[in-house]
């Protein structure tokens, strides 16, 4: 009974906070047209680096190689060299290779618009046998390619919900990815999502984050805290 309420409050703080969210950074919606193919490569390739230097990475890669079908088999190195700019390029390259092939043999070519037939728990757990595909990854191409319920958690969206206390201080990413998507309307994923990141990128940054000015203040356990102490 007390879990029930308490997962109400939430339910109702994340209403309060989408409302706040969307005045400040406008209501998205995804269209789920994009190739859940190139979904899934740029996403390999912006693991650990910044969305810029992940997507200059995959902007190199397909004037390099136009289809995948150019890029399967090549060497590592050759493919490490042209995404240099995005980080940890040598394992990067071995994923998005082993990726390729993995769909490749099991599908006989590379195309994985075929998840589209399937459940989402379905398609999540075909993604997840390829290696390095780890649980952000293939909520991305679930919800930005496939348009199925998923509720991915990147480092913004991790440490604006711990601050706000829609989670645990210990959740992890993986935890945070259940317990945030058992709480925002599934309807809401993709524009709870993207702004989220957007406040984590403009206001509530790692290290000195800009309460003063943030419209969130009242919602927020971090600040209460700061406030607490100061007194």
């Amino acid at each position: 009974m007390a879990d029930a309420k308490r997962k109400a409050k939430l339910k109702e703080k994340i209403r309060v906070i989408d409302r706040l969210l969307v005045g400040l950074y406008g209501r998205h919606e995804v269209d789920g047209t994009e190739d859940p193919l190139d979904t899934l490569v740029e996403t390999i390739l912006s693991q650990n680096t910044t969305d810029i230097n992940s997507h200059r990475s995959f902007l190199a890669l397909k004037k390099e190689y136009p289809t995948w079908e150019l890029l399967l088999g090549q060497d590592p190195k050759n493919v490490s060299n042209i995404i240099r700019s995005g980080g940890l390029p040598d394992i990067k390259a071995e994923r998005i290779l082993g990726a390729l092939e993995f769909i490749k043999r099991s599908r006989g070519r590379l195309s994985i618009d075929f998840l589209r037939n399937m459940s989402p728990s379905e398609a999540d757990a075909w993604l997840e046998q390829m290696k390095g595909v780890g649980p952000k990854t293939r909520s991305i191409v679930l919800l930005f390619s496939l348009g199925m319920p998923a509720f991915p958690v990147d480092t913004h969206i991790h440490r604006v919900s711990r601050r706000l206390g829609l989670i645990g201080l210990k959740v992890t990413r993986e935890q945070a990815q259940l317990e945030l998507g058992s709480l925002v309307p599934r309807r809401n994923f993709y524009n709870f999502h993207i702004n989220l990141i957007e406040h984590g990128r403009a206001i509530c940054h790692a290290r000195k984050p800009k309460c003063d000015v943030c419209a969130l203040t009242r919602m927020c356990d971090f600040y209460s805290s700061i406030k607490t102490a100061q007194s």
